[in-house]
């Protein structure tokens, strides 16, 4: 990783670096490139490709259709109704 691709990332990402941290993120850029090469070398022949750790399963419940609340009940745990309606706070 040189200097020029540095200062390019830094310029894309509206980052101002100094010229030592310049020096300082090109080295460390270039380690953690040579740590993603090491992948290259992993013998993935025969595997899946797993874009989540644990399989995800359908949690939902069936729906099934019930009796709809009164419009008492829906109502009665709220503090504030006025004529049969939730009453909120005045928006205009």
């Amino acid at each position: 990783m040189d200097e020029k691709k540095v200062r390019e990332v830094a310029r894309l990402a509206r980052l101002e670096l100094s010229d030592e941290e310049v020096e300082r993120f090109a080295a460390d850029l270039e380690s953690i490139l040579e740590a993603f090469k090491e992948l290259d070398n992993v013998d993935t022949d025969g595997l899946e490709p797993s874009f989540h750790p644990v399989k995800i399963e359908d949690v939902f419940r069936e729906d099934t259709p019930e009796k709809p609340l009164s419009q008492e009940e829906a109502l009665s745990n709220s503090p504030n109704t006025e004529d049969g309606f939730f009453k909120g706070p005045r928006i205009v």
